[in-house]
């Protein structure tokens, strides 16, 4: 008597997250600087992807530009796009709020990562970033968004 109502009870709970899970998110925003060859890291060590940004971060003098890399998820159907905003201070002083977007589709049954670069003259409007702000959209609807700590 206690099976039936547990794969009921499952069968329901699934059905509930499978309809809960469809609006979309954004699971994780990871900025990293690019070098004056375009590259993150050196080698595909997780580790020495992590040094290098630190000596990225510590060498200004080093840097072409900054790609965020944008994990997400959403329908498979609609006008979904991503929206960066970012701030910077360049010369101790404050700059604009800089806005990119990219349109995105929906690939398969899981999450998906786009990847969205700043390089030559707009990086160099940004400056040193300080405040990042991701957001999914599907038209006008607001599916979900990541901030950073400053933003």
């Amino acid at each position: 008597m206690r099976w039936p109502i547990t794969i009921l009870f499952s069968l329901a709970l699934f059905a509930t997250s499978a309809v809960a899970g469809s609006d979309g998110k954004v699971i994780k925003v990871l900025p990293q600087f690019l070098d004056l060859q375009g590259r993150t890291t050196l080698s595909p060590s997780l580790y020495e992807r992590d040094a290098y940004q630190a000596q990225l971060q510590a060498k200004p003098e080093q840097r072409s530009g900054i790609v965020f890399h944008v994990q997400w998820k959403g329908p498979k159907t609609g006008n979904l796009k991503i929206f960066i905003e970012a701030r910077g201070v360049v010369r101790e002083k404050i700059a604009p709020t800089f806005v990119w977007e990219r349109p995105v589709t929906r690939h398969g049954w899981f999450s998906q990562w786009e990847k969205i670069s700043v390089t030559g003259e707009e990086f160099r409007k940004l400056g040193t970033l300080t405040a990042w702000h991701v957001t999914l959209w599907d038209g006008d609807k607001l599916l979900g968004e990541q901030k950073s700590f400053l933003w």
